[in-house]
């Protein structure tokens, strides 16, 4: 199929479809750009096919892993303008800050490395963890060139017992929450479990002891798969006031056999009054991305039609 085939397509899927008023329709959707286009004309085609205002952005297609905040200001500003230019704003800026060991913990889950493979790791980590000011600042220059004001963090490799690092956690992102504060932007944890925070209820008990408006999180429930019932017993434990991005994955969402029941969590969501963006993370690698996100979107676009 075409740009312009794919441009047509959407214009009639906007012009035939009836949205919810009041709640939760597709000027509230958003989708992350490397996993639903292999190039950013790609991923901005695929958001016009589907009539989405917003993109979420993590790394461009055409740089493999390499992340947008990383990227030289010129580079991000070529596409910043791209994104405009298209009538498409940028509602989350995905980071790996603080997504790896933090100096003197030790991983949950040991890796098979040699003695000189891990001692390169930790002196690798041990520099990610000394530059984590400079890299949280590069996130923020390139969410203001982004003309977004939410960005990612996480909360270091999932240790044994988890709690006995909430305090560090805690320092680390009150750190970043005074940055935040003195930008005018919005850091939000993110829970995943391969992280310290993986769960709702470490989500609500980390974000006690950091009580800055400006550090708030991204709920993704697919991310806890296997450790906990997302809905409703996760979501009940969520402070909803500080939600302020929600992710979906391939998995959560496509028939036959989805993770969650995102119809059910949609209208908790609604009933709660979130106001703010839910974008989807296809995240599948076996070869079936770009379809897989289609089929992601598609469910998405029933589900909202049908509430």
């Amino acid at each position: 199929m075409t740009r312009r085939e794919l441009l047509a397509a959407g214009a009639a899927l906007a012009t035939t479809t009836m949205w919810a008023k009041g709640g939760i329709d597709k000027s509230r959707i958003s989708a992350i750009t490397d996993e639903i286009g292999l190039s950013t004309p790609e991923a901005i085609a695929f958001a016009h096919f589907y009539g989405l205002q917003n993109v979420e952005i993590r790394n461009p297609a055409e740089k493999g892993r390499k992340e947008y905040a990383l990227l030289p200001e010129a580079e991000i500003k070529v596409d910043a303008d791209l994104f405009a230019k298209e009538g498409l704003k940028v509602s989350f800026v995905n980071t790996s800050l603080l997504k790896f060991t933090w100096p003197d913990t030790e991983p949950a889950r040991r890796r098979q490395e040699t003695p000189e493979a891990r001692d390169k790791r930790i002196a690798t980590e041990k520099t990610r963890w000394d530059r984590r000011m400079e890299d949280a600042q590069a996130a923020v220059r390139c969410a203001h060139i982004m003309g977004c004001d939410k960005v990612r963090v996480f909360a270091g490799t999932r240790v044994a017992d988890p709690k006995t690092v909430y305090q560090r956690i805690a320092d680390a992102l009150g750190e970043l929450s005074k940055l935040a504060e003195k930008e005018k932007v919005y850091f939000l944890l993110e829970n995943e479990g391969s992280q310290n925070v993986a769960t709702s209820q470490e989500m609500a008990d980390v974000l006690k002891m950091v009580p800055s408006k400006f550090l708030g999180y991204n709920w993704d429930p697919n991310n806890a798969h296997g450790m906990e019932n997302a809905y409703p017993e996760g979501y009940n434990t969520l402070p909803k006031e500080r939600m302020l991005n929600v992710q979906i994955k391939g998995r959560g969402i496509m028939p036959p056999n989805p993770h969650e029941d995102w119809k059910t969590i949609f209208m908790a969501l609604n009933k709660d009054g979130y106001a703010h963006k839910i974008g989807l993370e296809t995240h599948l690698f076996d070869g079936t991305l770009i379809t897989a996100a289609h089929k992601s979107m598609d469910e998405i676009m029933k589900i909202i039609a049908s509430l």
